[in-house]
């Protein structure tokens, strides 16, 4: 369904990513982000069904080309780390928010893992969303604190989880909700990474089919005008 897309940063420099794009025009956007696996056959299909349900999906590729196999996390670890999460979040990630708003459309960002954390250091640093979603990723809070955030946020996370841990999303919940912030959180009785149905090993269709239904509801309250 979708094809691949020049994505312009705002300093001028260009990278790339897989858009699936919405039938009809002045669609609202949605930025997903990658798991530590790089634009995978996931990721793209997480952005063909939001297309389907009306948003254009942009995936920029963080990692420029490389897919690593789901069962060699060594080399998705070295990806990951060799990340700049500043550069990736406020200029790529931002080229492509930025892309999906030129129309003046309303743009949310998803992500999966790794990209979760970008999604909420994004929902701190790019002005032109309007919501965030990650699903069981968070960064680390010398990056961004929860009191950093300034757009509603719609977190999905799994409680048996030991990288992005229960501990952790209580952590996130309570200090956005001390701040003030809009911050709803749903924990699911499922392993890391359960949205992921290329990953049979943890995937669970039910949370991530109710997982599903709130971010599509939660990003048609806050990007469809009514």
């Amino acid at each position: 369904m979708g094809n691949t897309v020049k994505i312009v940063r705002p300093d001028g420099k260009e990278e790339s990513g897989y858009l699936a794009p919405a039938i009809g025009k002045n669609a609202p956007g949605v930025v997903v982000i990658q798991e530590w696996w790089g634009v995978q056959g996931q990721i793209k299909s997480v952005c063909d069904k939001l297309a389907d349900a009306g948003y254009n999906a942009l995936a920029p590729d963080l990692f420029r080309g490389l897919t690593v196999p789901y069962h060699n996390t060594a080399a998705a670890e070295e990806a990951m780390n060799s990340l700049d999460f500043q550069d990736a979040t406020e200029q790529t990630v931002r080229g492509a928010v930025q892309l999906l708003a030129k129309d003046g459309a309303r743009v949310a960002i998803t992500g999966f893992c790794m990209g979760g954390a970008i999604a909420v250091i994004g929902a701190a640093r790019i002005p032109e969303l309007s919501a965030a979603v990650p699903f069981y990723g968070l960064p680390p809070e010398s990056v961004t604190k929860p009191s950093e955030i300034k757009i509603p946020v719609q977190g999905h996370f799994a409680n048996k989880d030991d990288w992005c841990t229960p501990e952790l999303v209580n952590r996130f919940e309570e200090g956005a909700v001390a701040a003030g912030k809009t911050v709803e959180v749903f924990r699911y009785d499922a392993d890391h990474a359960f949205a992921n149905e290329e990953r049979a090993t943890v995937h669970d269709h039910e949370a991530a089919e109710l997982a599903w239904k709130r971010a599509i509801s939660f990003l048609s309250k806050h990007l469809i005008t009514h």
